[in-house]
């Protein structure tokens, strides 16, 4: 079990800055498709799972799959539409993806969109890999996902569902932890509701099987989240103010969190949906230490507690010279925790110097574009070099 003193190094050690290209449409290439390669067949089969899934028809989507694996799947996907009021769904073939194999199998790029009715205000956006095979003289899907693109969960397989009034989990693993999601995901929003209440919730939580299937879904490198809880970005990677942010779950660290520690990391992410901190200009300092400002204000532990890596770390190497930069943030980084701590250390004393309300005032400002320098005066009657000051003295004087 983690303890209560390291479950922060796995609650606040989540990362927000994802950046990846946005996601693209291109036409479908002049000319003929390469040898082995069936475009119209696709084309069809695309506009029979359309159909099926739009329909919630799950018996027409599994007679559309190559094997007893691919038919539960795409029978699977039927079933998710359903219970997430999957709508505005649509498939386009785009290209062929890579060579024909020898047993006459290949993949295409498929541009996809659908929303969440109720959740997602706006079309989501994106290309995800589809993977054709013949089957006894047909063509038929052999799957969805994977390749070099991001793989939704939702299409890639059977989901469990739990949809709320103002939140939603979506849980590859048994009903257990998608009830245990939920909870989280309820008391995440009733939390960054008592701090910014104009927020009407629409909080979205994948949570995949393992580790590697957050990798399929957001497209990562081996590695990437390793060590880190969850994560905040937009569904199709891209930096567009207003594209959906979902939270993705990591559960190969999520998991073994105490309940204390797994809600701190889900509030945590909720208050960066509320913010839409994926796509913020706010300095990272701000977007991360604001969100476990949020987290931690729901929690009554000690400050030895919430802050044991930055107190450690201060005792060692001395006060850091200044506000934690976004390389500082980077996953893998040396001290990342410690550099979480420090952030809501900042967030916390200006709370403590000008009140709640101006800590959200001067968020809600920066993040709409308005310089630091400013906005900390105009709500604090400081500037940075002040505040900077005051941040090194507190972390010099913190308890041991």
């Amino acid at each position: 079990m983690v303890g209560l003193s390291l479950f922060l190094v796995l609650a606040v050690g989540v990362v927000v800055w994802l950046s990846t290209r946005d996601s693209t449409y291109q036409a479908p290439l002049d000319g003929r498709p390469p040898p082995g390669v069936d475009q119209t067949g696709a084309t069809a089969l695309l506009d029979d799972l359309q159909r099926a899934v739009s329909r919630r028809d799950p018996a027409a989507a599994a007679r559309l799959g190559t094997s007893s694996d691919a038919r539960t799947d795409l029978a699977g996907v039927a079933r998710n539409a359903r219970s997430l009021r999957v709508a505005d769904f649509s498939l386009r073939y785009v290209d062929s993806s890579g060579a024909v194999a020898k047993d006459g199998a290949w993949s295409a790029h498929v541009a996809t969109t659908w929303r969440f009715a109720g959740f997602d205000d706006r079309l989501e956006r994106l290309e995800v890999r589809v993977k054709f095979a013949p089957d006894h003289g047909r063509l038929r899907i052999a799957g969805i996902g994977g390749g070099d693109r991001r793989s939704p969960l939702w299409l890639s397989g059977p989901v469990q569902v739990r949809r709320g009034v103002h939140s939603m989990v979506l849980v590859d693993g048994d009903a257990a932890r998608v009830v245990a999601m939920a909870g989280l995901a309820r008391r995440a929003v009733a939390q960054v509701r008592r701090v910014l209440p104009n927020w009407r919730g629409g909080l979205v939580v994948e949570v995949p099987a393992s580790e590697r299937g957050l990798d399929r879904a957001l497209h990562a490198r081996h590695g990437q989240y390793d060590g880190i809880a969850a994560v905040t970005t937009t569904v199709d990677g891209s930096r567009a103010r207003r594209a959906p942010s979902h939270v993705f779950v990591n559960p190969e660290v999520f998991l073994p969190l105490k309940p204390r520690g797994a809600q701190v990391v889900i509030t945590h992410e909720a208050t960066h949906v509320a913010t839409r901190a994926s796509t913020s200009p706010a300095p990272i300092w701000l977007v991360e230490g604001f969100a476990d400002y949020v987290a931690l204000n729901a929690q009554r532990l000690p400050v030895s507690t919430t802050a044991a890596r930055i107190i450690a770390l201060v005792h060692r190497t001395g006060v850091p010279e200044h506000l934690p930069t976004r390389e500082e943030f980077e996953a893998g980084t040396p001290q990342l925790e410690a550099r979480y701590e420090s952030a809501w250390l900042a967030c916390r004393l200006l709370a403590q110097d000008g009140g709640t309300a101006n800590l959200v005032a001067f968020y809600e400002a920066v993040d709409a574009g308005g310089r630091v320098a400013p906005e900390m005066r105009r709500y604090f009657g400081f500037g940075p070099a002040s505040f900077t000051k005051q941040w090194r003295t507190l972390l010099s004087h913190l308890p041991a």
